[in-house]
């Protein structure tokens, strides 16, 4: 799951090939959005089958006979009323007079308005915090080692005197290059006590459609819109009944994992084991995360042992990484590699002892969404993909490993991948099978 930290991956400079080639089929998922069912289809074969996955996109995508059936749909626009109304009244349940942070940069500024308008109208006492461009990139490669390195301790009142927080993520282009990663690691480190109080509060994450956001992902900014509203399933009368039906599918899939203690990830390039007895799955809904569609926990610590390749890529402060791969051993990383963003990748490692430790397990569970955008916040939903972070955990799963960042990195299944539970299969390339 996305983390409310310091380190929030949010793509930059995605593979423009592959974009292009996919943004006639994203634009057909933003006419096409996910569509779960109350319960999990499963047939006589006890898999999940193309006509059967919960969403018409999914079905479209699997079945090379279908038709888009987008004529019948009218056009959708993004609108950041409805956008804020879901977060306040559904993510944040915000309270009469809670104090609220709502922080985002300043490209989003028509959702900040309106999320603070709808706190206020919940009698609520919204604290807006705008960033501009490159902000973290100017503070990184401009900061005097004592503002680096130190957190001033008002930053840290402030934070724990909020009752929620809200992150608005506003993907642009930064405005500074080649930011040492070691500087950035250090910035992240001083920082983790107000990820830490941070994430003790109820907090949200949501995403503003920006134009380098649509581009990320190969598609128009009116396109791209319309995905977001999908996604989070604003085009439908009541969008909080649709993710209590995401709700209840998940609910299927933790009632199997929650009696697994071993678990075994195999794809080309992968064969990574983990334990997971004793801990707890989180059924995430859309209150944390919004838009979202997966369950995590948080793996025993030091159980991680084998290698893993992430071919999605995905974004650390600023920097794209690549093709990468960890070895574990004993549940720690003790060789890493990448093809593109290597030295990003070593120093994110290397920013403390618990950034080298899992701090999460996540399964997406989304059909909806296909296909990469560049964005974490969507990519980790993939229906058919796992994603593992490196560093601090979840309380709530059990899990007790502590850092200064997590961070999300992603491996498709859906291509010769399975997932064995205990060692019975459990998913098999994307697709769920009911043991």
């Amino acid at each position: 799951m996305v983390s409310t930290g310091a380190v929030d991956t949010a793509a930059d400079n995605p593979e423009r090939a592959i974009m292009r080639e996919c943004s006639k089929t994203r634009r057909n998922s933003a006419q096409t959005g996910p569509d779960f069912s109350s319960s999990l289809p499963f047939n006589h074969n006890n898999q999940f089958t193309s006509s059967q996955r919960c969403s018409r996109l999914a079905r479209v995508q699997n079945d090379p006979k279908a038709t888009p059936a987008t004529s019948s749909v009218s056009p959708l626009a993004y609108d950041p009323r409805p956008h804020a109304e879901l977060l306040v009244a559904y993510c944040l349940n915000v309270q009469p007079l809670q104090r609220i942070l709502i922080a985002g940069g300043v490209a989003g500024l028509p959702l900040v308005r309106e999320v603070a308008r709808a706190v206020l109208r919940a009698g609520g006492r919204p604290a807006v915090r705008l960033d501009y461009p490159g902000q973290e990139d100017d503070v990184a490669a401009l900061a005097a080692d004592g503002v680096l390195d130190v957190l001033h301790p008002t930053e840290l009142a402030d934070m724990e005197g909020m009752d929620s927080t809200l992150r608005i993520l506003t993907p642009e282009v930064g405005q500074v290059d080649g930011v040492d990663a070691s500087r950035r690691a250090r910035l992240t480190a001083a920082r983790a006590p107000l990820a830490a109080a941070r994430a003790r509060k109820k907090w949200s994450l949501t995403l503003y459609p920006t134009a380098h956001a649509a581009a990320q992902a190969g598609m128009s900014e009116a396109d791209f819109g319309a995905f977001v509203m999908r996604a989070m399933f604003l085009d439908r009368s009541d969008p909080v009944a649709a993710w209590g039906e995401v709700r209840d599918l998940q609910a299927r899939l933790i009632e199997r994992l929650s009696r697994a203690d071993r678990v075994r990830i195999e794809a080309p390039g992968t064969d990574l084991t983990l334990r997971v007895g004793g801990r707890s799955w989180a059924n995430s809904d859309g209150k944390r995360n919004m838009p979202s569609g997966e369950v995590f926990t948080g793996p025993l610590e030091d159980s991680a042992d084998g290698f893993i390749t992430f071919d999605v890529p995905a974004e650390y402060a600023g920097v794209m990484v690549r093709g990468a791969r960890l070895e574990f051993r004993e549940g720690v990383v003790v060789a890493a590699r990448a093809d593109e963003g290597e030295s990003t990748l070593l120093a994110a490692l290397n920013t403390d002892p618990g950034a080298r430790r899992l701090g999460e397990l996540g399964i997406g569970s989304n059909s909806g969404i296909q296909t990469p955008t560049g964005n974490i916040l969507f990519d980790e939903k993939i229906g058919g993909t796992v994603h593992l972070a490196l560093g601090r955990s979840y309380p709530e799963t059990g899990g007790v490993n502590t850092s200064a960042i997590h961070w999300d990195l992603i491996a498709d299944l859906r291509r010769g991948g399975r997932i064995t539970l205990d060692g019975e299969v459990w998913q098999e390339n994307g697709l769920f099978v009911q043991n």
